[in-house]
């Protein structure tokens, strides 16, 4: 594997996320104190928490946990599920154990930046742009046209970050029946699901669908817990998994025990989290609506499917990269310039922003934002 490039995001984020005072464009949801979250528990599993042994845990992750990982699917049990802390650490598991350097590999764009650069370290890799005027969507032929004989792995990620756009159904079955045909693994990036505004349509776990599908999940996201760190593949495929696993031991080794508690206690109260944090996104969606109908001459808005972001177009005669330096510098508001989604494997959009909707306290932001606009139109 070759030298991995500054990660743009994460760079940028160390650098503004806790500086900044206030953070418009956070890809998780709303989080909450160690106490609510304990608050939520049953008798025995805040005991389990709190008197739990401090040592080292499975490799694969606690049995209990898995299998309440694994109830989540329609049809995956605890053997199914692998660990991990975190999804990054899932990512680069995947790609090292599915990948060498004779295969290639398909990725969609634009896309969370380890889901390029981990294939490019590897091997070869083509991308497929999702198309920003057909709603984000994804030209099956386009897939089709760059598989190669050697193609062992496709990336995708719905609902996608940064735009929060999901594939509609046809396209996803379409899209297994080719990676079926050619027996191409597929990773699915499904840390978004379940996540997003009220009638929004999520697909089904690709491990519930597709025999070579791996569906990446994470506390992190759609539950708001990214301070857990808990994060796992479900697939199908018990020996990827197992080889997942053995990597792993280059990795973490294991999850943190109290973290797998905790997971654990949110995924028995999994339904009002989510639909916790769908409220705030339902509460949040109409005020990006209605600010974005404010300034039309500097904003193209495009509300998203599902997730709690948004990839709205940024007009202005500066560009957005300007724009965005200038108002986390001059007024504190942190948005992601479309700079950070830069893909080495084709196009994409150059113009765009991403913005969250899955925290509260939006209105301070949004306020100093417009304060932000209006001064400089002044």
């Amino acid at each position: 594997m070759t030298t991995l490039p500054d990660f743009r995001l994460e760079t940028h984020f160390a650098k503004w996320e806790f500086e900044a005072r206030y953070h418009l464009t956070a890809s998780d949801a709303e989080s909450m104190s160690l106490r609510g979250l304990l608050d939520m528990a049953a008798d025995e599993d805040r005991e389990g928490f709190e008197g739990m042994w401090l040592g080292y845990t499975e490799t694969f992750g606690a049995p209990d946990l898995r299998a309440a990982i694994a109830a989540t699917y329609a049809g995956q049990s605890a053997e199914n599920i692998l660990g991990f802390a975190g999804a990054s650490e899932g990512i680069f598991a995947a790609n090292t154990v599915l990948l060498d350097k004779n295969s290639h590999a398909i990725v969609i764009t634009p896309n969370y930046q380890s889901h390029e650069t981990l294939p490019l370290a590897i091997c070869a890799a083509t991308g497929v742009p999702l198309d920003a005027d057909d709603g984000w969507s994804l030209d099956i032929d386009r897939v089709a046209a760059a598989i190669r004989p050697n193609t062992r792995l496709l990336t995708m990620n719905f609902p996608h970050n940064p735009t929060g756009a999901i594939l509609s159904q046809d396209r996803y079955d379409a899209l297994i029946a080719l990676c079926r045909h050619h027996g191409i693994y597929i990773l699915h990036d499904e840390i978004f699901n379940g996540l997003g505004p009220t009638g929004a349509r999520h697909l089904p776990f690709i491990a519930d669908v597709y025999e070579k599908g791996l569906s990446l999940g994470v506390m992190s996201k759609s539950y708001g817990l990214p301070g857990l760190r808990i994060g796992w593949i479900a697939s199908q495929d018990t020996d990827v998994l197992s080889r997942m696993e053995r990597m792993k031991h280059y990795l973490s080794i294991c999850n943190s025990g109290p973290s797998e508690r905790l997971a654990l206690i949110a995924l028995k109260n999994r339904d009002a989290l989510l639909a916790r944090n769908c409220a705030i996104v339902d509460e949040n969606l109409p005020k990006w609506e209605a600010f974005f109908t404010r300034f039309p001459d500097l904003f193209e808005w495009q509300p998203p499917d599902g997730s709690c972001m948004a990839y709205p177009r940024y007009k202005g005669s500066e560009g957005v990269e300007v724009f965005a330096r200038r108002l986390v510098e001059e007024s504190g508001v942190l948005v992601l310039p479309s700079s950070i989604y830069r893909s080495e494997l084709g196009p994409v959009p150059q113009d765009r922003f991403r913005v969250g909707l899955g925290r509260r306290g939006l209105d301070e932001g949004l306020a100093a934002l417009e304060a932000h606009i209006t001064r400089n139109r002044v």
